[in-house]
């Protein structure tokens, strides 16, 4: 009687690297752009993914636009619309006759990005630097309400803060804040007190972690007493209430924020394009 033969092992397929010689718009190895997007758009996926990787770190020098062009192998042209639009959502910098290079808290124009809180007299930079104080900060389990806000699951450990940062010497802005712990690991109250720029330039050069959009909501509400007390106004004074989800790279969210906002000298100022 005949033996069938033994059946053979699948081959495994060979993976090549993409190549974007011909300029098409196909789809990205490992990207989650879709197929039919620009090429620009998948060269910018690419510029994403090494930002997120750490590959350059906040106020690095990336590479040329030639040189990224040789590493994509497509046109100067498609890497600098790419650059432009990364330059648009304020994650690159450019500085003529520099380079270009990845946005940092640190740097001047970009502290008070997420702080609009501006003086009814005069500009921001009149009123001097807030000036910091940190009211509380502990690590707990995460309640289900901050766990959903950060991603998380209830009970993961999170950072929780609470500080006022008053102008010229008026309390001005009472906030809550929690980080997910693992990305914070190390996070000291100490470490908050002596640092005297920009939160968020600490995270980025401490922790690594460095926002890059924030979801905000807004309402007025009234203060209670608690906080009345911490601002120097009276039970049921208007306050402005600001909650805001800001994420770093690939729409992670890295802190979850409320705060309430005096306004009688200030007003919140945002620009819309």
């Amino acid at each position: 009687m005949a033996q069938t033969p033994p059946a053979s092992s699948p081959r495994t397929p060979e993976v090549n690297p993409p190549s974007f010689g011909s300029e098409a718009g196909q789809a990205v190895s490992g990207s989650a752009t879709p197929a039919f997007s620009p090429l620009y758009q998948q060269i910018k996926g690419l510029l994403l993914q090494s930002l997120q990787a750490g590959e350059w770190k906040p106020g690095d020098l990336i590479p040329s636009e030639l040189e990224l062009a040789g590493r994509f192998r497509v046109s100067q042209g498609t890497v600098r619309k790419a650059i432009d639009e990364l330059s648009a959502d304020n994650l690159l910098v450019r500085r003529q006759g520099k380079g270009t290079f990845v946005a940092t808290h640190s740097e001047q124009q970009v502290q008070y990005r997420f702080l609009r809180l501006e003086p009814d007299s005069g500009n921001r930079d009149g009123q001097g630097p807030a000036e910091r104080q940190i009211l509380d900060f502990r690590r707990l389990r995460a309640p289900a309400e901050i766990a959903h806000r950060l991603g998380l699951r209830s009970g993961d450990p999170v950072f929780e803060v609470r500080r006022v940062l008053s102008f010229q010497g008026t309390p001005t802005i009472l906030e809550d804040l929690w980080l997910p712990g693992s990305p914070f690991k190390g996070l000291s109250l100490e470490t908050l007190a002596n640092h005297q720029g920009a939160m968020y330039a600490l995270f980025e050069r401490q922790f690594g972690v460095r926002m890059v959009r924030a979801d905000e909501r807004l309402k007025a509400v009234a203060a209670d007493a608690e906080s009345a007390a911490t601002l120097g106004v009276a039970a049921s004074f208007p306050l402005l209430s600001v909650e805001r989800v800001a994420y770093t790279y690939n729409d992670t969210p890295m802190e979850y924020r409320r705060g309430l906002y005096r306004t009688d000298k200030h007003h919140y100022h945002n620009e819309l394009s």
